[in-house]
């Protein structure tokens, strides 16, 4: 055997999973994560245990489309083998899509340029099954899709995103510079897109909340932006339901594995 395959590896994987049964990404006890079944899954193939690094972390109930982790090993498995070496020892529930080495300088959260989450949110009246684990069935009031992308345009750029923060957030701070968001609809389907360097704990979540209310015209889009510019955290009262948030890329510098492995691994849900 080439002693070249045993030197130590980075890998970096590409990762989806259905949030529905997990407590979130990060490992905790007494509960399951995706980082301990993927971790398990690792060190059952080398015989010992393993730490992986995620580009963020995400809620219980939170799905992920394209999460991007990183490990190190000393394996003869060549590291765009990994995926499928590891996909034999996960659950139905999570998929690594493809894998690749990197440099021992390159980290699945420290080099990342940006995250995207997507939130999705049902308005038709009568319940739909497929679309149930992935989207908040919202349909009390009308929703004004053109308002709530009125709404979002101000949070563009670095703002103290304190309004949108729930307690328990491990950052120093709330500074973000959101890069890029979107709202649109598709017949019964609001589709809302959100880009930035990183992310607040349930950060997402607590902005879709009170953004319904300027879709339903509780609130105006100048209410919206006072809000989080004056950080009022207790006038932002409602979390949006963590079934219709997906973790949907990370963007690197410098990323081997090809975009359409990653870029928009999650459909967008409409109707014909």
């Amino acid at each position: 055997m080439n002693s070249s395959n045993l030197d130590l590896k980075r890998i970096a994987l590409v990762v989806q999973y259905i949030g529905t049964n997990f407590h979130g990404w990060q490992r905790q006890p007494h509960h399951r994560s995706i980082q301990e079944e993927i971790e398990t899954a690792i060190a059952l193939t080398l015989g010992h245990d393993v730490t992986i690094h995620g580009a963020g972390r995400t809620d219980s109930g939170v799905h992920g489309a394209a999460q991007v982790a990183h490990f190190d090993a000393v394996s003869s498995i060549p590291p765009e083998r990994w995926a499928k070496v590891l996909n034999t020892r996960l659950g139905d529930d999570v998929l690594i899509r493809a894998s690749a080495e990197v440099s021992q300088d390159w980290h699945a959260c420290f080099s990342a340029l940006a995250r995207r989450y997507r939130y999705t949110i049902y308005t038709g009246k009568i319940p739909n099954l497929f679309l149930k684990p992935f989207t908040w069935h919202y349909y009390h009031h009308p929703l004004d899709a053109e308002i709530m992308a009125e709404a979002l345009q101000p949070l563009l750029g670095t703002h103290d995103f304190s309004a949108f923060r729930r307690a328990g957030s491990p950052r120093p701070h709330s500074f973000l510079e959101v890069q890029d968001v979107s709202c649109q609809r598709i017949k019964d389907l609001i589709h809302i897109e959100i880009q930035a360097s990183g992310f607040l704990y349930g950060m997402v979540r607590l902005l879709v909340g009170l953004l319904v209310e300027v879709g339903s015209r509780v609130r105006s889009p100048l209410e919206f932006k006072n809000i989080w510019v004056n950080q009022r955290r207790d006038l932002v009262k409602y979390s949006a339901p963590a079934k219709g948030l997906c973790f949907l890329r990370v963007h690197y510098p410098e990323f081997p594995i090809p975009e359409s492995v990653w870029y928009n691994s999650q459909p967008i849900f409409t109707f014909s």
